[in-house]
């Protein structure tokens, strides 16, 4: 976290590495503080756009190598599962 301090104004930045394929995409949270704005509020406010952009879930993603048949298969009960839910609206 960068905290830069000039006449009371506060950004966080947040920089997470993406790979896709073979490059890298930097990604940035930047979250702009307004003057005499608190800081419990600008931490709530980067939390909350923290957990929206998926940052974390792909940290965490990263942390264990699932094998891509796994990965195909839970994306297909998904997708059953939502089918279902989908059915059962229409009767």
């Amino acid at each position: 976290m960068n905290f830069l301090l000039g006449h009371f104004k506060l950004v966080f930045i947040f920089a997470a590495l993406k790979n896709l394929k073979e490059r890298r995409l930097r990604t940035m949270l930047i979250i702009p503080v307004k003057e005499g704005e608190n800081i419990d509020r600008a931490l709530k406010r980067y939390k909350r756009k923290f957990v929206k952009t998926t940052v974390k879930n792909q940290l965490q993603e990263r942390k264990q190598f699932t094998k891509p048949s796994i990965a195909r298969r839970t994306q297909i009960q998904k997708a059953q599962y939502v089918q279902g839910l989908r059915d059962q609206e229409v009767v």
